[in-house]
């Protein structure tokens, strides 16, 4: 579980970084990234829809996310905000295959 400052929580959050993020496109995911000059810890946000599967199915995706966010915010620098945007693709996709797709957009765009 990421901490509560480590998440991003409201809807216009979330848009304003998807629409004025930089996008870094994987097989299973598709990444948001917006750098700001602000002194806080970095924040994450998931938008994994139903067309990912059942409830059951995209729940487990979100934790696997939310775990490869965990393992990466210390290389993300602080005042990034990321969006992270789960495809269908990503219900049958491994743990590895997650975090290899997110840690190489995250140091591409995010890298402290």
């Amino acid at each position: 579980m990421l901490a509560r400052p480590n998440r991003l929580t409201r809807g216009a959050e979330y848009k304003a970084v998807v629409r004025r993020g930089r996008r870094c496109a994987a097989a299973h995911t598709v990444t948001y990234v917006v750098t700001t000059a602000d002194e806080r810890a970095a924040r994450f946000g998931f938008i994994v829809s139903k067309q990912v599967g059942s409830a059951v199915v995209r729940n487990t995706v979100r934790r696997r996310l939310k775990a490869v966010c965990r393992e990466a915010l210390v290389d993300v620098r602080p005042g990034a905000d990321v969006v992270i945007r789960a495809l269908p693709s990503a219900a049958t996709a491994d743990f590895s295959e997650l975090r290899d797709e997110v840690q190489n957009c995250l140091t591409r765009r995010a890298a402290a």
